[in-house]
């Protein structure tokens, strides 16, 4: 989203077609955090993070192959109009994904599973390291496209694919749970509930009671 103009350039679009690219995958951002809105309480938070982060790798591996294909490892080559446009809709598909599954549930989710008396704690965590990596990959995204070409992403989607399998694992559904009863939640989970004690969960049933 930062360099949408220039990473199509650097795939072979013209300046006008790089620009509309850029405005076309804004566009798609927009649509899609919207399908968010409305999905989230409807379909789960897990559906939207796995659904989004399969979708996420599949578009991520195959752009690497495109540019695989057309650049090769020392970057020269150029691309067809057809394949430039099959490349934009790859990248419109991942940008659709991550709409509507890790790029608002990433701030949703953090927000809903801290008990109320380390929310805001929890929250102040989960912005700082998202501005952090965000900043990092600000800095460093141009560079590393230099250097690993088509490689950087499957460098991406195998950060993704760790994403995928931790949500699958170790996150369990929050979707209309207050928060309130969210440990109740994490104290039925297989691997969370060691860490929340008897108590946490007692006192919130007697106090629902």
């Amino acid at each position: 989203m930062f360099y949408a103009p220039v990473l199509f350039k650097t795939l072979g679009f013209g300046d006008d077609a790089s620009l509309m690219s850029a405005v076309i995958t804004g566009m798609v951002n927009v649509v899609c955090t919207a399908v968010s809105i409305y999905s989230a309480d409807r379909f789960g938070r897990r559906i939207l993070f796995l659904e989004g982060g399969i979708q996420m790798i599949i578009s991520q591996i195959l752009v690497a192959v495109m540019i695989a294909i057309n650049f090769g490892t020392n970057g020269v080559g150029e691309m067809s109009g057809s394949t430039a446009n099959f490349v934009l809709f790859l990248i419109c598909a991942y940008v659709a994904a991550f709409a509507w599954s890790w790029g608002p549930l990433g701030w949703l989710v953090p927000s809903e599973i801290c008990p109320l008396e380390i929310r805001s704690a929890g929250q102040a965590i989960n912005v700082s390291v998202n501005m952090f990596f965000t900043f990092f990959i600000g800095q460093f995204f141009l560079t590393m496209l230099c250097h690993f070409k088509f490689g950087l992403f499957l460098f991406f989607a195998g950060f993704v694919v760790i994403m995928t399998i931790f949500i699958y694992f170790f996150l369990p559904e929050t979707k209309n749970v207050p928060i309130e009863e969210m440990n109740t939640v994490w104290k039925a989970h297989w691997f969370w509930s060691k860490y929340i004690p008897d108590d946490a969960v007692i006192g919130v049933e007697t106090h629902t009671a």
